[in-house]
């Protein structure tokens, strides 16, 4: 197995929430429009996201507005985790994502796992985990 992605599905508000992960995880940002697509959509959607792509190094997050006229059922059965380099790149990124946060979890802290550790539901309704391994001895 090469890698696992992280694929989220949102109900018309994509681009709102893949630019806020931008601004909490940096990268780069691929946004393709229903209008960029062959795919014949409905009248108005065309500004829906088809596809969204948040690329910083090795970490690829990826997402899309459901298809028009598919509904969306938030569920508590996911989370999104990210390894974290650091217990300071742990706090900066848990502050930023806990920005409106429907609810922090588990604030930054210590556990017998890991430097850092950190939970969160964002204001997207996604929800987080930020981890950061204790060094090896």
């Amino acid at each position: 197995m090469k890698e696992i992605n992280v694929y989220l599905t949102f109900d018309g508000n994509c681009r709102e929430a893949m630019e806020f992960y931008k601004k909490c995880l940096g990268g780069d940002l691929q946004l393709m429009p229903y209008s960029g697509s062959p795919m014949k959509v409905p009248e108005g959607s065309g500004n829906l996201i088809i596809h969204a792509r948040l690329t910083n190094g090795n970490a690829v997050l990826m997402a899309s507005d459901s298809m028009p006229g598919t509904p969306i059922y938030v569920g508590n059965n996911f989370w999104v985790a990210i390894a974290c380099e650091s217990p300071e790149e742990t706090d900066r990124i848990f502050a930023a994502m806990s920005e409106q946060a429907a609810k922090v979890v588990m604030p930054p802290q210590e556990t017998f796992w890991a430097a850092r550790f950190a939970m969160l539901t964002d204001k997207f309704r996604v929800n987080w985990m930020f981890n950061c391994e204790k060094p090896r001895s």
